[in-house]
């Protein structure tokens, strides 16, 4: 299953009360925009946030696969309103981390860009989906003081609490074992060590991306070239872009490490990892998005 995040604005009420989401097959042009070809892609179980003037009001599921009629597109869907939505400026600084470069649906300030459909990678989806259940803790126990005039609302929640539960460790068993098969593929190529220090210990080796989930395509993602093996101190460095790798896998540190600091974060300027070329398009990446 795949999740997305929907931009309604003022068709929210129409589409919620019809059961779906739609976009026209071409705008006035004669073109399709990216965010509405996505709906094309849209299946049978996938998840859809729904955001309406900068606020999350719904989850829903996709009763089938999307759906061509005329000259639109359709998805049926089963609706689950929250209690209190999810508003995205006030959790934008949690969130940003996870937003691609390109085609996200959020500017860094918390303003939506332009667009319908928008792609919401796993760790994003997740994110949403922790922040929507501590958002409405509060919301349901006010809930439960007034239960004799909120029947329906209570009804809704009965079965939004189970819908959230069993997306949520569909989500975490994805991520968990995507990782799992990742440091399986990439680990052979760097011989099972930390490809700077050579710490050999499995349990305090971790498989890094070059170029992060949210940012990969579905082949990037499992590219073992797309990543290295290293202890749990380099891989949290190079992933937050304290350190670099030029084209020769010579180390670039960051001058946010000043040079007296260097052996508290066991870096030197002379270590170098052996990369392949394969490596190189992955560390020109993380070089110019990443590392500051």
């Amino acid at each position: 299953m795949n999740q997305y995040i929907v931009m309604q604005g003022n068709t929210y009420e129409e589409d919620r009360e019809a059961g779906m989401i739609w976009t026209d097959q071409k705008d006035r042009g004669g073109k399709t925009p990216h965010s509405w070809k996505r709906i094309e892609e849209v299946q049978k179980g996938d998840q859809i946030f729904h955001c309406v003037h900068g606020e999350i009001l719904a989850i829903s599921v996709a009763d089938e696969n999307y759906i061509k009629a005329g000259d639109r597109y359709f998805v049926k869907l089963n609706y689950f309103e929250l209690p209190k939505p999810l508003v995205i400026k006030d959790v934008i600084d949690q969130i940003s981390v996870f937003l691609p470069i390109k085609y996200s649906p959020f500017r860094k300030n918390g303003d939506g860009n332009q667009g319908y459909l928008f792609p919401c990678n796993e760790q994003l989806a997740l994110m949403l989906l922790s922040l929507i259940q501590i958002n409405n803790i509060e919301s349901v126990g006010q809930e439960q003081l007034q239960l004799a005039i909120e029947t329906v609302i209570h009804k809704e929640q009965d079965l939004l609490t189970p819908m959230m539960a069993e997306m949520e460790m569909d989500l975490r068993t994805k991520i968990r074992q995507s990782a799992e098969n990742f440091k399986r593929h990439v680990a052979p190529l760097w011989d099972e060590q930390c490809a700077l220090c050579g710490i050999e210990l499995p349990e305090l080796l971790e498989a890094a991306h070059s170029k992060p989930w949210h940012e990969c395509t579905l082949d990037e993602r499992m590219d073992a070239y797309n990543g290295l093996i290293l202890c749990k101190n380099h891989a949290t460095l190079y992933k937050k872009g304290y350190i670099a790798f030029d084209g020769t896998g010579a180390i670039i540190i960051s001058e946010r490490i000043q040079s007296i600091d260097y052996g508290k974060y066991d870096v030197h300027v002379k270590m170098k990892v052996l990369r392949k070329e394969a490596n190189k398009k992955y560390f020109r990446w993380h070089r110019k998005n990443i590392f500051r």
